[in-house]
């Protein structure tokens, strides 16, 4: 091997190419091909890689661009609060200009945020409140209304509101929109994006729309978020979806709204990492599954863009946890699965029964006997519900016990008198962690792609270890 005859001084610059602060390496990120999912659609797939911001995710753009103006306006001081609630990344890029400039923060979130995320944002320094996520958004419990008492609570607070700050979608008009422009060469004729606050895909659209009004701008959205036709109900994707209308989203720029399921999310989110070497996150997942849709049934000569939010990093114990995806049904973990009892349950039981909080117990009687069942879940919503809109359980043992000592119970709500929640198995987890949990319960309550789907009792578990013999009949 013989050297290579080394020029030092051949093309250097003529200043040292170093960045003043972390914050001026906000934006130009890349565009990278997704060649091995994306292969044999129609259009080209091609992934704007917000995971390289110093933050780690898109929501870096909208942090600096909310405070600069905050400062601008009087409205944040020196010594000042930082208060806002957030999924993780925009509390993280907040943190990050806090850090550089000298302010406190404390950030609300929901207790459905993987818990590295909550470390994160406490490794900058912050201060976080966890709040429950199946609440509406004016109970005094949900995150937004612990943050805006927070504000009231704490002398000098600022809250950025991401979700009514007209610089969330500025921030994108005037950064992410032009860099996707300028990286295409003009070529873009689709753009995918999730949907959370609505400041990504309002200000990428916006610029698109003006320069190339013929470009299609597509949401994706949780199953069961506002934005693809559904109340907001409790979904497991983390960064995206609503259960409002924020005003920083601007429905008129967007064409379609794709919705997809947490199963379809998680399992694309896995499948970009194995496939591509890309390490993404949940949201991501959702917003490349949208994409794929899009250039399935797009033409050759067209540019599909998919906005990916976030790494995977923040989500290892959720999303790229075997045991975690197994728990909600997205994975099979054993030959001998809860599946394979359920299907040779007898077809005569139904697949859910439950009730709601207002129910009488006198209703939650009726049930049982109409459809033999000894354990009741009881959850808010209607069919397919989530799985943290289940709030207790109710038993025939403990409602005769209630009702023989003063019958005045059974015309009572059930949300006074039941229990707590079932135990949960995934659809695809092993019959013996099954067996182990009603060791300990009645029965348990078995989740099949992120959703509560049947009540397993000890009964179903001998019925399919002993099954009927002729002459017997089955339960």
């Amino acid at each position: 091997m013989t050297d290579l005859p080394i020029d030092a001084d051949h093309d250097l610059p003529d200043e040292p190419q170093i960045a003043g602060s972390l914050l001026d390496l906000v934006g130009n990120t890349p565009l990278v091909r997704l060649a091995r999912v994306g292969a044999g659609l129609a259009a080209p797939v091609v992934a704007k890689l917000e995971t390289t911001n110093p933050g780690g995710s898109v929501k870096d753009r909208p942090a600096v661009a909310m405070i600069d103006a905050a400062e601008r306006e009087g409205l944040l001081r020196p010594g000042g609060t930082i208060v806002e609630p957030t999924s993780g990344n925009t509390g993280v890029g907040l943190a990050i200009v806090a850090a550089q400039r000298g302010y406190r923060c404390v950030f609300v979130v929901t207790d459905k945020v993987a818990p590295e995320k909550i470390d994160l944002l406490r490794a900058y320094g912050a201060e976080v409140v966890v709040c429950p996520v199946a609440v509406a958004p004016e109970d005094p419990q949900s995150y937004y209304s612990t943050a805006e008492r927070l504000v009231r609570e704490i002398p000098g607070a600022f809250r950025p509101n991401q979700y009514e700050n007209e610089w969330n979608p500025w921030a994108h008009e005037h950064s992410t929109g032009p860099e996707i422009w300028r990286q295409t060469a003009g070529r873009i004729t689709h753009f995918v994006s999730g949907i959370g606050t609505g400041g990504t895909i309002t200000g990428v659209g916006r610029y698109l729309k003006r320069v190339k009004p013929a470009v299609r701008v597509v949401g994706a959205d949780p199953a069961g978020s506002v934005y693809s036709g559904g109340s907001g109900r409790p979904y497991l994707v983390e960064g995206i979806g609503e259960d409002f209308w924020p005003s920083t989203y601007d429905p008129s720029l967007v064409d379609e709204v794709v919705a997809v399921t947490d199963e379809d999310s998680f399992l694309m989110a896995r499948r970009v990492t194995c496939e591509e070497g890309l390490l993404i996150g949940g949201s991501g997942g959702t917003a490349v599954a949208a994409a794929l849709q899009i250039a399935a049934r797009a033409r050759p000569d067209d540019l599909v863009v998919v906005l990916v939010p976030d790494s995977g990093r923040g989500y290892l114990s959720r999303v790229f946890d075997d045991e975690w995806m197994a728990g909600y049904g997205f994975l099979r973990t054993s030959e001998h699965t809860v599946a394979d009892l359920l299907e040779a349950r007898s077809s005569a039981i139904p697949p859910l029964v439950y009730v709601h909080p207002a129910d009488t117990v006198r209703e939650a009687v009726r049930a049982m006997r109409k459809h033999s069942v000894s354990q009741l879940p009881v959850a808010k919503g209607e069919m397919p519900l989530a799985a943290a809109e289940v709030v207790g359980a109710v038993s025939e043992l403990s409602l005769m016990d209630l009702a023989f000592r003063d019958a005045s119970v059974l015309d009572r709500p059930v949300e006074e008198v039941m229990g707590p929640r079932l135990p949960t198995v995934g659809i695809g987890q092993g019959l013996e962690l099954a067996v182990e949990l009603l060791e300990r319960a009645p029965a348990v309550l078995v989740l099949a792609g992120g959703r509560p789907g049947a009540v397993l009792s000890r009964t179903d578990v001998l019925g399919f270890l002993a099954p009927a013999t002729d002459g017997e009949v089955s339960a």
